[in-house]
């Protein structure tokens, strides 16, 4: 039993189905919008962009359960949240560490479209990168 059937088994499908179709267009959005932060016209609009997806990916894992990812995107979330505050455009290793997140998302979707396993989060995720340009 993968990660869809044990929400299915635990939540209202229209819950899980909902989130689904949300997640999946959240996912697909991340990469534009991270490498949206390299031009500084963008900037403010895609970090505040990417900080409201982080932030609903949050709450909705954490309603559903789904630890890894509402850990994942919680830890996201604060170091969003310290780049609102900088002035563009962002260092090319934050780009790099958000593009990275952005596949670990993904994997995650495809987890959930095939029923696997939720793959387990790549350490590499973990180190902050230097958010100074």
């Amino acid at each position: 039993m993968g990660i869809r059937s044990d929400l299915e088994e635990n939540f209202d499908f229209e819950i899980v189905d909902e989130f689904l179709d949300h997640y999946s267009m959240m996912v697909e959005s991340m990469e534009v919008m991270i490498l949206d932060l390299a031009k500084p016209n963008m900037y403010e609009r895609s970090i505040n962009e990417l900080f409201r997806l982080f932030h609903n990916i949050k709450s909705a894992s954490g309603y559903l359960k789904i630890i890894p990812m509402h850990k994942l995107s919680a830890f996201v979330e604060d170091e969003l949240e310290k780049l609102r505050k900088k002035k563009p455009p962002v260092s090319e290793e934050t780009i790099n560490w958000l593009l990275d997140i952005s596949d670990m998302f993904a994997t995650w979707q495809d987890d959930l479209k095939k029923d696997n396993e939720l793959s387990k989060i790549k350490y590499s995720l973990l180190k902050i990168p230097d958010l100074e340009k």
